[in-house]
């Protein structure tokens, strides 16, 4: 993998201030997971408010089958990226979350809140589909880069308080969902870019699509040193001198 990421790496050499592909990556990753986490956090105020007879008991039970929801949206995800591009089926994921989020602000109830299960289905593959693509390219850079886009988990601590000031300034939370659909829609702009913009698209498919240092070709593993060559050479004449010392003994 080092072998293969070396080979397909094309902006190894610009310095760290100029990878802007990474600064994108992790500022969308900073407004999805703010968003991510605001919605967690007020599903149970969203629900108890919109929704009849609902007390907090029966709004966490809704919040454990929504997280359930996530957790199967990650693996349809995963099995949906072994036939299509990862960008792409990010994208469509991306997209999902804004289409559905957008209803549970205009209804309420089960309707409501079968909007928010579906936004944590979509959800679901964000985050590490994030951190995939942006760390693609970065070559010495990507041990920094990856600290710079997993700490766009820093959002979750920004986000979720403003929800809360907009439900309190609303006094709904469903009107305040409004603004997880804002950052939602901020973390689309990575989404557009990654699939449709030359040098963030560019990047991502090399990487994906080698075959350096996976397949062999007509001249053999391209890993292979001219070392372990010579060494492979010089057992098989050991045995050989074996096998006939043994014929001769007989």
């Amino acid at each position: 993998m080092a072998f293969q990421a070396a080979q397909t790496h094309t902006e190894d050499n610009k310095p760290f201030r100029k990878q802007y592909r990474l600064f994108h990556a992790t500022f969308a990753q900073f407004c999805y997971t703010g968003a991510q986490v605001a919605i967690a956090g007020f599903f149970i105020n969203y629900v108890t408010e919109s929704r009849p007879n609902t007390d907090n008991p029966l709004g966490a039970r809704f919040l454990a089958g929504a997280q359930g929801a996530f957790a199967i949206g990650r693996f349809v995800g995963t099995f949906l990226m072994k036939f299509v591009r990862p960008r792409w089926v990010f994208l469509v994921f991306m997209t999902c979350c804004i289409i559905f989020i957008s209803p549970s602000i205009a209804h309420g109830g089960n309707a409501g809140m079968a909007m928010l299960f579906l936004t944590l289905f979509f959800e679901s593959i964000i985050f590490p589909t994030i951190v995939a693509l942006g760390m693609r390219g970065l070559g010495r850079h990507t041990k920094r880069g990856s600290g710079y886009i997993v700490a766009g988990v820093a959002g979750g601590a920004v986000v979720p308080p403003l929800l809360g000031v907009a439900a309190d300034n609303f006094d709904s939370t469903q009107k305040a969902m409004c603004v997880p659909l804002a950052f939602f829609i901020t973390a689309w702009s990575y989404a557009l870019c990654v699939n449709f913009v030359p040098t963030y698209r560019d990047v991502a498919d090399r990487f994906s699509t080698t075959e350096i240092g996976v397949a062999n070709n007509a001249g053999g593993d391209l890993e292979k040193t001219g070392e372990s060559v010579k060494r492979e050479e010089r057992v098989g004449e050991i045995e050989e001198t074996a096998r006939e010392e043994r014929l001769e003994s007989k």
